[in-house]
């Protein structure tokens, strides 16, 4: 006779509300606790991780590529890369910043949400290293819901936490079911505070499920660019910027909001310079593939990218200056484009050059992405005055940040992501208008 199993049709549910049970016991002790003192536990954790020799970063090597799709070694540059400055230190004066700065005004008291849900998306790690450990500065316990594409950053980010200090370990917790879930999506999205990262679709569809009295926190669909002035510069010095222009492309296969989809070539006959900075920049991408191999991509990928190729061939064909530099597979492609035109970017490792005559081009030519514009890198600026107009106007049309090439993929702990602080959404102020003794 057969076993009888029951499986209960609520079990992911009762898993949610269960880790909100424990949540709310922890919380009891987490707000007794000092910020200054959550605050150097997380920065002992940020060290950790920093460390490439730590145990957490030694098993992040063994379990994130399989999970994620990425190769081991994009996996360790791109950390290697984003956690170079991100020290405990850096941690700490981010925060402190903010919170005790004197642009709040007026004394104030802050008080923390009794529970921050984070939605969490994609397979890149280090958004989710910071999107967990954020509320917890705020001495808000965090439910995390954690992404289908990195269940490993999450579970191992809340497992180090809890070895340096189990009572700080209690206020994460770390659940996973499926979208389509309905049941336990409503319980996870019930906490006072809630943080969600994904498509536009994604926001949309966790925003109306907010009631009015909750605090919502998005941070939806961006691109970013790079822009490059080259002017009469030598083919030595295009390959150098080639060589930092290929680190933002090739560093997460492309995937992030911080990669670049295409990039503008400035200055006097920018179609010329496309001639020299194309297959500079091939070169360059061929040379990471050999250092960062491309990590696991879907036919339906692969399929875009050589189609996206077919059209630019078929363009050129008719008559359009148009540079195609590919490898023979569909690991990296550059397409040097003839006009300004928006075309879609299947990712992975596939870049546009676009020339661009003249810098007041420019807020025409980003009209279309204003705004879902993230960050845009900086290549062959040496004059601090065109640096600072470029970054002037790029702020008008929206970009949250602005940086040298190569640097895409490595912001500040501090950046203003979206153009949002870091703890001051996650958190509520009472403005003291009476003398407090």
């Amino acid at each position: 006779m057969s076993k009888l199993t029951i499986q209960w049709p609520d079990a992911h549910a009762e898993q949610v509300e269960t880790a909100k049970g424990r949540l709310d016991v922890a919380r009891r002790r987490l707000v007794a606790r000092s910020p200054e003192g959550i605050l150097s536990v997380l920065a002992t954790v940020f060290d950790q991780w920093r460390d490439p020799q730590s145990k957490w970063r030694q098993r992040f090597r063994e379990e994130f590529p399989q999970a994620s799709g990425f190769s081991r070694e994009v996996a360790e540059a791109g950390l290697d890369l984003a956690l170079a400055e991100w020290t405990g230190d850096a941690l700490r004066r981010a925060v402190e910043a903010e919170l005790q700065g004197t642009a709040l005004g007026s004394p104030r008291w802050v008080s923390p949400f009794s529970m921050t849900s984070v939605v969490l998306a994609g397979a890149i790690p280090m958004p989710s290293l910071l999107a967990m450990v954020l509320p917890l500065c705020v001495r808000s316990p965090v439910l995390v819901k954690s992404a289908a594409r990195d269940p490993i950053t999450p579970r191992l980010l809340a497992e180090s936490l809890a070895e340096v200090d189990p009572e700080l370990g209690r206020c994460i917790e770390v659940v996973s079911f499926s979208g389509s879930d309905a049941e336990s999506l409503t319980r996870f999205l019930a906490a006072e505070c809630v943080v969600a990262s994904g498509s536009d679709e994604t926001i949309a569809a966790v925003s109306a499920r907010i009631r009015p009295s909750q605090r919502f926190v998005a941070y939806g669909h961006k691109l970013s660019i790079a822009i490059v002035r080259a002017g009469t510069r030598s083919d030595e010095e295009l390959g150098a910027l080639a060589e930092a222009l290929s680190v933002d492309i090739a560093l997460w296969d492309q995937l992030g909001c911080l990669s670049p989809v295409a990039a503008f070539v400035m200055g006097e006959n920018p179609e010329k310079t496309i001639d020299v900075l194309g297959p500079a920049l091939a070169d360059s991408l061929a040379r990471r593939q050999s250092e960062w191999p491309r990590g696991e991509i879907s036919l339906e990928a692969a399929a875009a990218i050589r189609g996206q190729r077919e059209e630019a061939r078929m363009r050129a064909a008719g008559g359009s200056s148009i540079g195609i530099w590919e490898s023979e597979g569909t690991e990296w492609t550059v397409i040097g484009e003839a006009d300004l035109e928006w075309r879609p970017n299947p990712l992975h490792r596939f870049i546009r050059l676009h020339p661009l005559e003249r810098e007041d081009q420019l807020p025409e030519v980003l009209s279309p992405v204003v705004r879902n514009l993230s960050s845009v890198a900086l290549a062959g600026f040496e004059n601090d005055s065109e640096r600072t107009a470029i970054a002037q106007l790029l702020s008008q049309r929206g970009a949250g940040r602005v940086c040298r090439a190569g640097r895409l993929q490595a912001p500040p702990m501090d950046w203003y992501h979206d153009g949002l602080p870091l703890v001051l959404p996650l958190t509520r102020f009472t403005g003291l208008e009476i003398s407090v003794d």
